[in-house]
């Protein structure tokens, strides 16, 4: 064996820390206040304060494992909480102030959180489950409605009374640092548990160059939960790279979302499809009223994207947008639609096909598709099965070693997502395997349905779902949100589809709604669909268009 070594030196957030106050000490973090004030502070203040932070946890009693969960908005103290808690060696657990309380009781309880932070705006919501929590000791409250009522620690009272300087402790780079729950769509929700290790390999993949390409110049606007996901890990990026952090706050509306990003000359961001549906119909009533100069790449991701958002951010106002594809299981980012040299010179027609792909994966995310029977599939873009994945921050088993059914023999982890891929290794989602359309023994992708029903000019929203059919078992429903001031018959549509889809799988019928029902995360929830409208077609049993 030959002599010498490579250094033992653990991957840890406390680096992420550290490397902030001595580089970056002047970069800043920038929040929106409830009232649409910006706090400002730089990251040799949010150094201090989350010192401070892990001094006030140590001082309750906060102990190297226990879990520490918040109930925030995206904002600076959320920021703090989300490094004092894993650099202390404790595990900090974002609860989703979107979930029902029964749920959000149920996640405190199955994480046996120890200390709550709390928004005192979201109060309300916690007082609906506090009393599902029996391991919940303490409850501190950020005072952005204003100051903790009775009983209750007061966050910036609390961090007062402390020292600026906490000395860290030299963690094991496995040490569990976060600890997030999936929405539950299918059952409970399931509890994800980074370590150090994931989430510093996680961050050094997405900040790459052909993945996020983050750098210390960048001003950087999650609009993706903090209580999502991580927030697709964009609060762990920007702190490695000392880029500025713009924190929207409870503001999520696209006009609010447009004034912030203008006046603090945003360059990244990153949300959900209906957030960026929102932004772009209003650049397209006022293309002039913004300026976005500044915006060199706009992230999207939590569930498949329509092709006409992603060309008419770039078309009409010379926005990139870039698909991305992850779970909370994968950290959460898995593939990027970044074009490979070979595509640059490309028809654009090929140019926007890849845009519109999920992308391929990001270093050390490695990828198969796997048929009901088990085969691997053939990557040759027109194969659909489900695909699996694994790597250094994919989920091994779940907290608690639930839904074991989701990990295979031999290291995988199944995701649900019905998929195609191409030889390049471009992801394409067709579906997630409870949402596919199994009509006659035949598979129908719902996702392509809805991107080419987006890119009808009269249609705001589409979501394509099962119908029951005596016949055929299921037929696909088309749920469609028309835009303001905007017309389309059920035979317009019908012909802007026939142009792209063969006959069997085009919609039995179009169902004009208002909204679309979204869970949670901002994805649409199609599961409110098939029980207000899945027995619609048993009423007409002609309707069919299948044949």
């Amino acid at each position: 064996m030959l002599a010498g070594r490579m250094m033992d030196f653990p991957l840890t957030l406390t680096h992420f820390l550290e490397r902030a106050r001595t580089y970056f000490p002047r970069s800043e973090v920038i929040s929106r206040n409830a009232d649409k004030s910006l706090h400002r502070y730089t990251f040799a203040d949010f150094h201090k304060r989350t010192s401070k932070l892990a001094n006030a946890l140590k001082r309750l009693g906060v102990k190297p494992g226990d879990r520490v969960a918040t109930l925030c908005w995206n904002h600076y103290r959320h920021l703090e909480a989300y490094y004092a808690v894993p650099a202390m060696g404790a595990v900090v657990h974002t609860l989703n102030l979107r979930l029902h309380p029964n749920d959000l009781g149920y996640i405190a309880r199955h994480a046996e959180d120890t200390v709550l932070v709390v928004d005192r705006s979201l109060l309300p919501l916690f007082d609906k489950f506090s009393a599902q929590v029996p391991s919940l000791r303490h409850v501190i409250v950020v005072p952005d409605a204003g100051p903790a009522p009775a009983g209750k620690l007061d966050y910036e009272q609390l961090l007062a009374a402390e020292p600026d300087t906490f000395d860290f402790p030299k963690l094991e780079e496995n040490t569990a640092a976060m600890l997030c729950y999936t929405s539950g769509t299918t059952g409970n929700p399931k509890g994800v548990l980074y370590s150090h290790r994931s989430i510093v390999l996680h961050t050094l993949g997405s900040c790459l160059a052909d993945v996020t390409g983050m750098r210390e110049a960048d001003r950087v606007m999650p609009v993706v939960p903090m209580f999502h996901a991580a927030a697709w890990g964009l609060a762990f990026d920007a702190i490695f790279t000392g880029a500025t952090l713009v924190m929207p706050g409870p503001h999520l509306d696209p006009q609010s979302l447009l004034e912030l990003m203008t006046e603090t000359k945003v360059t990244m961001a990153g949300g959900v499809p209906t957030i960026w549906l929102g932004i772009l119909a209003l650049l397209d009533a006022a293309p002039k009223k913004w300026d976005l100069s500044t915006v060199r790449s706009m992230l999207i991701g939590g569930s498949a994207a329509p092709p006409s958002l992603i060309e008419g951010f770039k078309q009409r106002h010379g926005l990139e947008v870039v698909h991305a594809w992850g779970m909370t299981e994968l950290s959460p980012v898995g593939t990027m639609a970044k074009l490979k040299g070979e595509l640059k010179e490309a028809p654009q027609e090929a140019q926007a096909a890849a845009r519109a792909s999920q992308g391929f994966a990001l270093p050390f995310v490695e990828t198969r598709v796997v048929a009901d029977d088990g085969r691997h599939l053939p990557w040759d873009g027109k194969t659909m099965g489900e695909l699996e994945v694994r790597g250094p921050w994919v989920a091994g088993s779940y907290y608690g070693d639930e839904g074991q059914d989701r990990f295979t023999a031999d290291g995988w982890f199944k995701t649900g997502d019905v998929v195609t891929i191409d030889a390049a290794g471009y992801v394409r989602i067709c579906d997630r395997a409870k949402e596919v359309i199994k009509s006659g023994g035949e598979w129908i992708s719902s996702v392509a349905l809805e991107n080419a029903l987006m890119a009808h000019p009269a249609v705001l929203e589409a979501a394509v779902f099962a119908g029951k059919h005596p016949k055929w078992d299921e037929r696909p429903l088309a749920a469609v949100v028309l835009k303001p001031g905007q017309t389309a018959t059920k035979n317009e549509l019908a012909a802007h589809l026939e142009k792209q889809f063969a006959k069997f799988w085009m919609p039995d019928d179009y169902l004009f709604i208002p909204q679309i029902p979204r869970n949670s995360t901002g994805k649409f929830l199609k599961s409110k669909l098939r029980e207000e409208f899945g027995e619609h077609l048993m009423k007409d049993t002609g309707a069919s268009s299948a044949g």
